[in-house]
C-alpha cells in the first residue's frame, strides 16, 4: 500500500467518548503528517444498541473538534458505502470464499450446546476453546441438521489458517506503538465470522471493510489487541495485504481506574456543554501519551500534526488530569479574540437579560471576567451582577463588608459623591475612584483595598470580581446609585 489511509470507525452505541476522540485525533494527525487520507466509517452492525441520536453525536462531535474526514457517509468516496449496515450484501461473498478455501466451516451448534461446552471447561478449570465438533460434518449430516430447522453460523478455522501461513502456533506482529506482540493461536479457538441470522461479526466485518477501503494503518485502543490476531489470520486466509497496526494505551482517571462519569465529563459533547473550547480539548488530548518535540504544550492542530510521530507515542496508559485540562482551557480563554470569545460565551449566559447591554458592553464584561475562569460555564455566575437591578450576596459578605459602621460610612460618602462622577468618560471615572480611595486612606487610615471591598460588595455582592472601573462603567450611574442606597438601607 503506497498511500497512507487511516480510518476512525466508531460504534454508535453511545455519545463519542473522549477515548474514541483521542483515537480519532491520532489517526487524523498520522494522516496529515504523511499526506494521507482520513476516513470515517460508522460501524452500526449492533442494531439493538445503535441509535440515530448517537450517530448524530459522533458527526457533531468530530466536526466540533475540527477533525475533517476525506471520505465518509456524508461526503462519499470511492470505497463506500461508509456505514456497515449498508454493506451487508458484501460480507457473505467473502465468507463463501473462506468456506471454499477450507478456512471456514458451517457450525450448527445451538446456544445451549455451546453453553454446555463452556460449563464443562469451567468445571475442569480450563480456558474455553470451541470443540470444533462441526468442522468435519459431512454434507448428509449438514442436510439433516438443516431439516431439523437449524441455521448454521460460519466459523473461521484458526488452526488451518495458522498451519497454512505460520510454522508454529505463535503468531507475531510488529505494533507501531508497542513493538513485538504475540499470542498462541491454539488458545483462540475457532470463532464465528457470520452469525446464523446472516449478519457478520465485528472481527469479520472490520477486516472486509478495511481490506476493500484499502486501509493501510489501523490505530486504535489496546483493548483491540486480542482482535488483531484473529484479524491477521483472516487477512492471510483471503490473500489480502495486512495493514500496520498501532495500539494506544488506555485513558485512565486520576485514581487510575477506568474513566467514568463519576470522575466528570467523558463524552466530547459533555465537555463542550460545560464550556471547554474544542481547540483546548484537542490540544490536551494530543498530550495523552505523546509529547511535542520542543516541549511546548500549547499548540495548534496544524502544529501538532507537523510534529506528530506515531513511533514516539507511549505504550503505557495515560492519566486524564482534569486539573491540567482546566488550566489549559483557561489559557485558551485568556488568549482568545474577545469578539470570538463573546460569541462562544453567549449560550452560557443567556439566562441573563442580554438585551440590557450593548454589544460593546457585553464584550467589556467578558473581557473583565475571563481572567480567572477555566470553563465558559463559570461565566453564568461570574457575570451575573452585571444584569438586573438586585444582586445576591455571597455568604458573610453583607455582615463583614456592608453592615459594619465603617462600611456604612464609606457607602454614605460614596453616595454623596455619585452625582459628581463622570460615568461617560472611563479615564475620568478611574481617577475619581482613585481620589475616593485616597480620601479614606489620608483621613481615616483605611487601606484602599478595604474601601473598594465595601463598594464592590455593595455593587456585586462579592469581594472579588471584575475591574471596578468596568463594573461602574457597565452598570451606569442609575444602577450604581440604586444598589448603593439599598446597601445603606
Amino acid at each position: 500500500m503506497d498511500e497512507v489511509r487511516v480510518r476512525i470507525a466508531p460504534s454508535p452505541s453511545g455519545n463519542l467518548h473522549i477515548g474514541t476522540a483521542r483515537t480519532a485525533l491520532f489517526n487524523y494527525l498520522f494522516a496529515k503528517k504523511n499526506n494521507g487520507k482520513y476516513i470515517l466509517r460508522i460501524e452500526d452492525t449492533d442494531a439493538e444498541r445503535t441509535s440515530q441520536a448517537y450517530i448524530d453525536n459522533i458527526f457533531d462531535s468530530l466536526k466540533a473538534l475540527g477533525l475533517k474526514w476525506d471520505e465518509g457517509p456524508d461526503v462519499g468516496g470511492d470505497f463506500g458505502p461508509y456505514t456497515q449496515s449498508e454493506r451487508f450484501d458484501i460480507y457473505p461473498k467473502y465468507a463463501q470464499i473462506l468456506l471454499d478455501k477450507g478456512f471456514a466451516y458451517e457450525c450448527f451448534c445451538t446456544p445451549e450446546e455451546l453453553e454446555a461446552e463452556k460449563e464443562e471447561a469451567s468445571k475442569n478449570k480450563q480456558a474455553y476453546v470451541y470443540s470444533k465438533k462441526c468442522e468435519n460434518l459431512t454434507e448428509s449430516q449438514k442436510a439433516q441438521l438443516r431439516a431439523e430447522g437449524r441455521k448454521p453460523a460460519v466459523r473461521f478455522s484458526v488452526s488451518k489458517a495458522q498451519q497454512a501461513f505460520h510454522n508454529s502456533s505463535i503468531l507475531h506482529f510488529d505494533d507501531l506503538v508497542k513493538g513485538d506482540l504475540h499470542q498462541d493461536t491454539s488458545l483462540i479457538g475457532d470463532f464465528v465470522i457470520m452469525k446464523s441470522n446472516g449478519t457478520p461479526t465485528y472481527n469479520f466485518a472490520v477486516v472486509i471493510d478495511d481490506m476493500l477501503m484499502k486501509i493501510s494503518h489501523i490505530i486504535r485502543g489496546e483493548d483491540h489487541i486480542s482482535n488483531t490476531f484473529k484479524q491477521i489470520l483472516i487477512y492471510e486466509a483471503l490473500g489480502a495485504d495486512i495493514p500496520k497496526f498501532g495500539h494506544l494505551g488506555m485513558i485512565l482517571a486520576p485514581d487510575r481506574s477506568k474513566l467514568s462519569k463519576r470522575h466528570g465529563a467523558t463524552a466530547v459533547s459533555e465537555f463542550v456543554e460545560k464550556g471547554y473550547l474544542t481547540e483546548a480539548l484537542l490540544n490536551f488530548v494530543a498530550l495523552l501519551g505523546w509529547s511535542p518535540s520542543d516541549g511546548a504544550e500549547i499548540k495548534t492542530l496544524d502544529e501538532i500534526a507537523q510534529d506528530f510521530r506515531i513511533g514516539e507515542v507511549s505504550s503505557s496508559n495515560s492519566i486524564f488530569e482534569y486539573d491540567k485540562l482546566n488550566w489549559m482551557n483557561g489559557q485558551y480563554i485568556k488568549k482568545m479574540d474577545i469578539k470570538e470569545l463573546t460569541k462562544l460565551a453567549i449560550p452560557f449566559i443567556k439566562k441573563h437579560n442580554l438585551a440590557e447591554l450593548t454589544e460593546e458592553q457585553l464584550e467589556k464584561v467578558i473581557a473583565a471576567t475571563r481572567e480567572p475562569i477555566t470553563v465558559l460555564s463559570e461565566l453564568e455566575h461570574d457575570t451575573s451582577y452585571f444584569f438586573g437591578k438586585d444582586i445576591e450576596y455571597d455568604e458573610g459578605v453583607k455582615e463583614e463588608n456592608i453592615d459594619t459602621e465603617q462600611a456604612q460610612n464609606i457607602l454614605k460618602y460614596f453616595a454623596s459623591q455619585l452625582e459628581t462622577y463622570d460615568f461617560d468618560v472611563p479615564e475620568k471615572l478611574h481617577q475619581q475612584m482613585a481620589d475616593f480611595r485616597t480620601y479614606f486612606k489620608e483621613n481615616y487610615g483605611i487601606k484602599p483595598k478595604v474601601t473598594m471591598w465595601t463598594i464592590r460588595a455593595a455593587l456585586t455582592g462579592r469581594t472579588r470580581g471584575a475591574d471596578m472601573g468596568v463594573i461602574l462603567e457597565v452598570l451606569g450611574k442609575d444602577k450604581v446609585k440604586y444598589r448603593i442606597e439599598k446597601a445603606i438601607a
